[in-house]
């Protein structure tokens, strides 16, 4: 088992550096050049930016920079615009990260409660120790008291609850984009420090 492990790490290794060497110049692994990754960054920054001014950012034409976001947005790239709201500043002032184990073949219901459930910010579906995490906001530590132990822990596919108290959110991107990731191409041993764990049964096929 160790083996063959081993084995399909280096072949996905292997795979990884050999999609990112048959890449043209300037194109990332989703198939963005670089004005398109410029783009997504000047939006990242200033979602309202009118189409003239975002063309001028970009050193293109105001028609050209409308068909791309056009484009991006009809391939799903784009999904959408929001304006980005302090937590704190509208009174949830409270942030914690709540680790669930679930019931094996439960998935489904599990999935199906967690859309339910407005406290929850983000949710995802993880391998290791835990089977999903979420991220909850609250306007104190009461609330999340009673979230996690009335409605989390209280549901009948739970198994188990952890809940951690964020402290200070230090880095908090709306997303980020191929270009921002250093390239380190050149270091060794990329998967030696990585620990895999297996799924449980049924997470591999949430959707």
């Amino acid at each position: 088992m160790d083996e063959l492990q081993s084995r399909l790490q280096k072949e996905t290794e292997m795979s990884i550096i050999d999609q990112a060497a048959t890449l043209p110049a300037g194109q990332s692994a989703a198939g963005l050049d670089e004005v398109n990754l410029r783009i997504l960054s000047i939006l990242r920054e200033n979602g309202r930016i009118s189409m003239s001014a975002l063309a001028e950012r970009v050193n293109v034409s105001r028609a050209s920079v409308y068909n791309r976001v056009e484009q991006l947005t009809a391939a799903g790239v784009i999904t959408g615009f929001s304006a980005q709201v302090d937590p704190g500043k509208v009174g949830l002032d409270v942030c914690a990260l709540v680790f669930v184990t679930v019931h094996p073949q439960s998935w489904h219901r599990f999935r199906e409660g967690i859309l339910q459930m407005p406290d929850v910010e983000y949710c995802c579906i993880t391998t290791g120790e835990h089977d999903a995490m979420l991220l909850v906001r609250s306007l104190d530590i009461g609330g999340v008291h009673d979230f996690v132990t009335g409605v989390v822990a209280a549901r009948p596919e739970v198994k188990s609850v952890v809940s951690v108290v964020v402290l200070d959110e230090v880095v908090r991107k709306p997303y980020l984009l191929p270009s921002d990731i250093p390239d380190r191409s050149g270091s060794t041993n990329r998967l030696g420090m990585t620990r895999f764990t297996t799924a449980g049964n049924g997470r591999d096929s949430v959707r």
